[in-house]
């Protein structure tokens, strides 16, 4: 069984949704449940060592639009979040994160020598991710205080606009070219990321969005959880132009498993095939190499195949992956390694640069 660390997960989102309904997070995560898709029990079933953990503050009122009888659809963005009660959510996030350490169901990380740790230990890894920055304000303050509670990697957008930058929205077909990029601001959290060493994501980002932080910062170009626009052409995938810009610096584009992501259709139908995941896959390593293609399966975040199901049937993708060809040491590099080299030269923890 291939060990695999996880670009993006939306776990906290669900632990954060029923504790608001009186369950217990840590409970829920140790012991299982029957809905979702990533708890301890399965995560161990289907190899899921680890992953990035996102604070996500939820879009109430976002409703997604139905395709029209050509199949297209274009759902508009949800209006910008206001910074106070997105911060009290995010704390909860933060909280409940920082409880499931404390009661050892899951290590919190900080580097990659304590996500190999856990590995070794068999302790699921998290790393606390943030999706869309609304909960810190222009002054980033609050960004060190995130950080001293364990953040280690952020999107400064998710699929609307904040202080910060401009998101894609949920459109079929649609280039990622939807609007501006970084704000003033948006520059600024960029070179504090690049001081504090925190991870920059650019999954959510317009295209403009992906150049401004190219130009901006000394970290390799992360896309955690996009497949390839040339294959299905939402707005959320990456243009082969852009997978071009993650290939020079050397960074990676993790695999999203949902399948409005993964069909030529463009649709969210768990009818999925895994053939479409290794048919993204292939086209990404074709692009931009064996070393810069990860897995970012939004678990718990979106619809995935239903051959996958959830964390326990990770282990199906990689048989396919194996059955098309791909050998063990590409495979190590597809499930974890190539994430581990990303953090670790993020967090200043390598001299690995920009080839």
């Amino acid at each position: 069984m291939q060990s695999v660390f996880d670009g993006h997960n939306d776990v906290l989102l669900r632990l954060w949704n029923h504790a608001r309904e009186g369950a217990d997070p840590v409970a829920e995560f140790r012991d299982g449940i029957s809905t979702g898709h990533i708890d301890a029990p399965r995560a161990k079933a289907g190899g899921l060592a680890g992953g990035l953990c996102a604070i996500y503050i939820p879009s109430g009122n976002l409703v997604f639009a139905d395709p029209d009888r050509n199949g297209h659809y274009a759902t508009p963005l949800s209006p910008p979040l206001e910074r106070a009660p997105s911060l009290d959510t995010a704390l909860e996030m933060a909280a409940i994160a920082l409880r499931l350490d404390r009661a050892g169901v899951w290590k919190l990380c900080r580097s990659t020598a304590e996500i190999r740790d856990c590995m070794e230990k068999g302790v699921f890894a998290a790393v606390m991710h943030m999706e869309g920055c609304e909960a810190i304000g222009a002054d980033l303050v609050a960004l060190e205080t995130f950080y001293a509670a364990g953040l280690r990697s952020l999107g400064p957008v998710w699929s609307r606009n904040n202080v910060f930058a401009h998101g894609v929205p949920f459109a079929y077909p649609s280039s990622p070219d939807t609007g501006p990029g970084l704000t003033d601001a948006g520059f600024a959290l960029v070179r504090e990321c690049n001081r504090l060493g925190i991870l920059i994501d650019l999954a959510h980002i317009t295209e403009k969005g992906f150049w401004d932080v190219a130009k901006t910062s000394d970290q390799p170009l992360v896309a955690s959880h996009s497949n390839a626009h040339a294959l299905t052409p939402v707005a959320r995938n990456l243009t082969d132009k852009q997978l071009d810009a993650i290939k020079e610096s050397r960074g990676i584009v993790g695999l999203n498993y949902a399948t409005a992501m993964l069909r030529e259709d463009g649709r969210s139908d768990a009818n999925t095939a895994i053939e479409a995941m290794v048919r993204h896959v292939d086209h990404l390593v074709r692009r931009v190499g064996i070393d810069c293609v990860g897995l970012g399966s939004d678990f718990d975040g979106a619809t995935i195949p239903e051959e996958i199901g959830d964390a326990a049937g990770n282990q199906k993708l990689i048989a396919a992956l194996r059955n098309v060809g791909y050998g063990e040491a590409d495979l190590v590099k597809l499930c974890r390694e190539n994430w581990l080299r990303i953090l670790a030269s993020a967090w200043g923890e390598s001299s690995a640069s920009r080839a």
